[in-house]
């Protein structure tokens, strides 16, 4: 492992561009709340050195791309030193950089490079399991007296022999793994590969902190904690109760209600110790992951505003994608915030097939102007902003353990969503000059940056414009929402920051619509999904076609 996760002095001093951030235009201790969030799978947005995987360098190359989008901040899926059964998620050293991404010199030139452009830089951070290659499991399996034996969930074998109890794998089978070498069993809640670590334990967290701290003196600007609801497991180590709702075809972890795996009573503490470490460096941001409905997630603000300052918000991905369905998800989210808090709205990410494919082509451009133009930080996905649907995965080149472990069930290929990010129409799409670690998405010879940057009615160019709207109007950035429809296919809303008032109407179904948006009476288009309609008036009914949106500036 290396030295890094040791004390401060080994580590620098607060760079010097973060004392200057006033002088940047990157002042402001919430950035955060008016931002746009770009998330980078790194192995699959640029390969600068022709072995088919992304890298670190590669992002620094493409960075022109993520400025031209007007992107706030970049959010980076693990890139650290790890064996790849889960593809970087199965850490071995949280201080350095796999050799397969670069060098932690590479990380720092994406740092200055990003900095220079007023873009943040946020990392995945994994707390809940390590590698079984991390020197910390591979010293606490050694014995039960060793100074770390009790840093991971080590257990007896049940009284009859056996597993301890019935907890399972989020990526199937049981999730108790036999250790010959301890004589007991430990707990992994994905791959075996995976020990989950004992957040009980305060020298976990302490260790764990000094993490956070490496990073934030090499100057990034905050982390997305991964699957932060798991990190605590019932202390009494109870069974799981059966699930009445399970169905054939489910993943089988549902067969369970995970209510002694999640969302346990004390993770909230662990939270506010993150947050803490965060703290002490200025305009940082701590995200959470979580897919949790509106309520229990809320509780992840904390009550004093002292947890994540964004628990992600997956209702995009989870529900339906109604207009009534969309409509009360706002007004249930802005109802469960605490007083102060700020939300946010994912429409996609690495873990989840493509919005193109979810929704259709059409309503990926509706999808992308809600998330734009909702009240809360959103966060992007590489390739999202090209319209690149989700990839075909041929069985034999299925990368994915979670897939691999359970073939063919709804969800569980996440090959799909990783696919290469698709630059030109060159023959493997501008991502690298060999055959890609994933194969392309079909039809990339026109699904791709160089060629819709040319189009002014692509999807890029809709990203480029909302974001720009976005940027240019406070009432879209960080103002107020009211809901004014959710029915008939149509959602409608207004954004409102003091005397400037904005009106969106989305048709969300496949036929024409007519809305009556009194409020909206006399606005002007300012932005349509589908035809030109810049500069249109609108009077009391607004007119939208299939699959479109519009934004109306409202006199």
């Amino acid at each position: 492992s290396s030295p890094a996760c040791l004390p401060a002095a080994a580590c620098g001093m607060v760079p010097a561009w973060r004392q200057a951030a006033g002088a940047l235009g990157m002042g402001g201790g919430e950035w955060w709340r008016g931002a746009v969030i770009y998330q980078i799978y790194p192995r699959s947005f640029f390969d600068s050195d022709g072995d088919g995987v992304g890298d670190l360098p590669g992002i620094t190359g493409r960075l022109g791309h993520v400025a031209y989008l007007g992107v706030d901040g970049i959010w980076l899926s693990p890139f650290f030193t790890s064996p790849m059964k889960d593809f970087g998620y199965d850490v071995a050293d949280y201080c350095d950089v796999d050799p397969l991404f670069g060098t932690l010199a590479d990380l720092d030139a994406l740092i200055a490079d990003a900095h220079a452009r007023d873009i943040r830089i946020l990392l995945d951070f994994v707390p809940n399991h390590t590698s079984d290659q991390h020197p910390w499991f591979r010293e606490s399996r050694t014995s039960r007296d060793n100074p770390k034996a009790d840093w991971y969930m080590w257990r007896d074998p049940a009284p009859g022999g056996g597993p301890p109890n019935n907890w399972r794998s989020m990526f199937g089978g049981g999730g108790w793994k036999w250790c010959e070498e301890r004589g007991q069993y430990y707990y992994h809640a994905f791959l075996a590969e995976q020990p989950d670590l004992d957040w009980r334990n305060p020298a976990v967290v302490a260790a764990m902190h000094e993490v956070l701290r490496f990073w934030l003196r090499r100057g990034v600007d905050g982390f997305r904690v991964d699957v932060i609801w798991h990190l605590l497991k019932d202390p009494q180590w109870r069974d799981n109760p059966p699930n009445p709702d399970f169905r054939p075809g489910e993943p089988e972890v549902r067969k369970l209600l995970q209510i002694r795996t999640c969302d346990q009573p004390g993770i909230l503490d662990l939270v506010k110790g993150f947050r803490r470490v965060l703290d002490e460096f200025p305009d940082t941001a701590l995200i959470g992951e979580l897919y949790l409905d509106f309520e229990r997630l809320c509780g992840y603000y904390g009550e004093a505003l002292d947890g994540c300052h964004l628990p992600f918000n997956f209702h995009l991905i989870m529900d339906p994608w109604r207009a009534d369905v969309v409509a009360r998800s706002i007004e249930t989210y802005e109802a469960a915030l605490p007083k102060g808090a700020w939300p946010n709205w994912v429409l996609g990410n690495h873990d989840n097939g493509r919005v193109a494919s979810r929704f259709g082509r059409g309503q990926a451009r509706v999808a992308a102007m809600f998330l734009l133009t909702a009240r809360g930080t959103p966060t992007i996905f590489q390739g999202d902003e090209i319209g690149l649907e989700s990839g075909v995965i041929p069985p034999d080149l299925v990368r994915d353990p979670q897939e691999k472990n359970e073939p063919g069930l709804p969800g569980h290929d996440r090959d799909i969503a990783r696919t290469p990010m698709q630059w030109d129409a060159t023959r493997f799409a501008g991502f690298s000059t060999v055959e890609p670690w994933l194969p392309l998405v079909p039809g990339h010879e026109t699904c791709n940056v160089a060629v819709e940057a040319a189009d002014p009615r692509s999807m890029l160019t809709l990203y480029r414009r909302l974001i720009a709207l976005r940027r240019a109007r406070p009432a879209l950035a960080i103002g107020d929402v009211m809901v004014l429809t959710g029915a008939n296919d149509v959602l409608a809303y207004m954004r409102c920051r003091g005397d400037e008032r904005v009106c969106i109407a989305l048709n969300l179904g496949a036929s024409p619509r007519e809305v009556a948006l009194p409020e909206a009476a006399g606005g002007r288009i300012v932005l349509s999904t589908g035809l030109d309609r810049d500069g249109e008036t609108v009077g009391e009914t607004v007119s939208l076609g299939p699959d479109e949106g519009v934004v109306i500036e409202v006199a």
